[in-house]
């Protein structure tokens, strides 16, 4: 028996039922290991824009159902990112994960510290130091 079935993109039609059409490249994947992977970085989507010079937006559309990587930025995001191209694209090359600070945050932060002059990265210890006394002060009481 042929029945006639309407036409949906992205849908093949059989008589066992609706079946998914394959991709001819596995990138569908691409958002979900962008996420994945900026989060094992330690990064917010802010951070990870104000890293590449882009708008925390064009980060959001790359998390998101983009059938098309960016390109233009991609050896970019492979670095900062610490995964290779390959990796960030189709999941390659796994690798067991480095061990990951406590606080990559507080890490990047003391890192971007240490490029300030001399009297700035004084007056940051002097911050922290008080930080650190009051912490001690309260666990004390």
């Amino acid at each position: 028996m042929n029945t006639t079935l309407a036409y949906t993109p992205g849908i093949i039609r059989t008589e066992e039922g609706l079946m998914p059409k394959k991709s001819t490249t596995d990138i569908s994947g691409f958002g979900a290991r962008l996420v994945e992977l900026r989060k094992a970085a330690g990064f917010t989507q802010l951070e990870l824009a104000q890293e590449l010079g882009v708008s925390r937006r064009m980060i959001a559309y790359y998390e998101g159902e983009t059938e098309h990587p960016p390109t233009t930025i991609l050896p970019r995001l492979a670095q900062a990112l610490g995964v290779s191209a390959d990796e960030l694209l189709n999941g390659g090359g796994r690798r067991e994960a480095p061990p990951v600070p406590a606080s990559i945050r507080l890490q990047r932060k003391l890192q971007q510290l240490e490029k300030l002059g001399a009297k700035e990265r004084r007056q940051a210890m002097q911050m922290l130091d008080m930080f650190i006394e009051r912490g001690q002060l309260k666990r004390q009481a």
